[in-house]
């Protein structure tokens, strides 16, 4: 078992539904975003154009984060899913510099959104889940895996941009649709192994050749 993900870049519509999604199941903080939407550009002027790039932790199999983690704090499951311990989190920043896909966030201090009213009842029931001083990042939803939930952000996706299963498993739909569609991994040449696939938008490119050039989050 090895938990996977393919996005469809040519589905993708830039809704920030999976953003907002995770965000909202994961209470995560003021200037914390799990899963980000970048706009991007492919191929060659006068045929280039402008899609949107989803982003979050890959789940690398090889992950420079956790090579360089003093503590442990990072790990991986036999699930491939790698996450991160809170309690064992020194703070040192050491993953988030070493992540070539800037899928790290470190949490300095737990905030409400509205310094004027302080803490929602939502936000009060959320936040415990998060320690200051530590880094934050995509954990697949494990809670809702679980439960035999989908990621929230593959369940909201409005556009079924996003497909996720067991990449160990070669009759799965995530597999059949990789081979078929020849997925591409982010930056292969780093050797991470991304758990993360794209799937190429229109025949412009491949999603190696792209490069998020604005934060639309």
């Amino acid at each position: 078992m090895r938990y996977g993900m393919v996005i469809d870049l040519g589905r993708c519509v830039g809704c920030q539904a999976c953003s907002l999604g995770c965000k909202a199941v994961n209470g995560t903080p003021p200037g914390v975003w799990w899963c980000k939407v970048f706009l991007g550009e492919i191929g060659k002027f006068p045929t280039s154009r402008r899609i949107m790039m989803p982003l979050q932790c890959m789940h690398c199999q090889d992950a420079p984060c956790l090579d360089v983690c003093p503590t442990g704090a990072t790990y991986k499951r036999a699930d491939g899913i790698v996450a991160v311990d809170y309690d064992k989190c020194m703070g040192c920043r050491y993953c988030e510099t070493a992540c070539p896909y800037g899928a790290r966030t470190f949490l300095e201090a737990v905030k409400p959104y509205s310094a004027e009213f302080g803490f929602t009842p939502f936000e009060q029931l959320v936040y415990p889940k998060h320690q200051a001083g530590v880094e934050e990042k995509c954990n697949f939803c494990m809670e809702r895996l679980a439960k035999g939930e989908q990621p929230k952000c593959v369940e909201t996706c409005i556009a079924y941009a996003r497909t996720f299963g067991d990449l160990d498993d070669p009759t799965s739909e995530i597999s059949r649709i990789i081979v078929a569609r020849k997925g591409h991994q982010l930056l292969p040449e780093l050797g991470t192994n991304p758990s993360i696939y794209y799937l190429s938008p229109g025949g412009l490119g491949t999603p190696m050749q792209l490069y998020p050039i604005k934060v639309t989050t």
